[in-house]
């Protein structure tokens, strides 16, 4: 029953990529768009579940949130090191955007959509009642990430073709993640510590990439109006399956 419901992350994960395909001639509504969403899941969806999974505080502050700001200066390291070395090379196209940090970003939403899977199967252990609830919130979501997989590979100058196989391949992560729970479980807190590592990530290449590049060359209302809702559609989907 888990894999048969990761099955439909698989094809909400393509409807999401296809979808960023579509609109290219609207550009910055999309960026927008996926600014608002990668926002809304990294508030909404990411933060309170790692919270509640990892537990523990360290020096007085949650492990999840010192992991979440990790991930946020592990991003930032990350891109600005790949930027001067290509800076150093002569590599100015892309507008100084290292591809690297792209297919590195988009990885990571392949882990976290492997990891959705595993928490689709982990709930079905559960439950049949705890399954379809979690299988709610993560076919919901996985349109977001689709989306977001598809929009971040190119934006950093991927060609389309990685960006489709980093989609396929995210669109396949839920349903290997599922089937990988008949052999073993991710302890909880392990499980917490990544979702708040993958949430600093998500939010510095949302605040400090894509909702400046939104706005760069059109800053007008729809452009804001779409981050808005993206960030209203997360709220949504985790207040749905809440």
């Amino acid at each position: 029953m888990a894999v048969f419901v990761a099955l439909g992350a698989f094809l909400m994960t393509l409807a999401g990529g296809w979808t960023a395909q579509r609109v290219t001639d609207r550009r910055h509504l999309v960026l927008g768009l996926a600014g608002g969403l990668m926002l809304g899941v990294v508030g909404l969806d990411l933060l309170p579940e790692a919270l509640h999974a990892a537990g523990r505080e360290i020096f007085g502050v949650p492990a999840a949130l010192l992991l979440f700001v990790a991930g946020f200066l592990l991003a930032h390291l990350v891109e600005r090191t790949l930027a001067l070395r290509q800076a150093a090379h002569g590599g100015a196209e892309h507008g100084h955007r290292a591809p690297e940090v792209g297919l590195t970003a988009a990885g990571a939403m392949v882990g976290h959509s492997a990891m959705d899977g595993v928490a689709i199967g982990a709930a079905f252990q559960v439950g049949g009642g705890m399954g379809a609830a979690v299988a709610l919130a993560v076919i919901a979501h996985d349109f977001a990430d689709g989306f977001n997989t598809f929009t971040i590979t190119s934006l950093y100058g991927n060609a389309r073709r990685r960006a489709i196989g980093m989609l396929i391949a995210d669109a396949c992560a839920p349903v290997l993640g599922a089937l990988s729970t008949v052999f073993f479980t991710i302890p909880e807190t392990v499980l917490g510590g990544y979702l708040g590592l993958f949430g600093g990530v998500l939010l510095y290449l949302a605040a400090a990439e894509i909702l400046p590049e939104a706005h760069h060359e059109h800053p007008a209302r729809s452009t804001l109006l779409c981050t808005v809702a993206g960030a209203a559609f997360i709220w949504l989907v985790v207040g749905i399956s809440g």
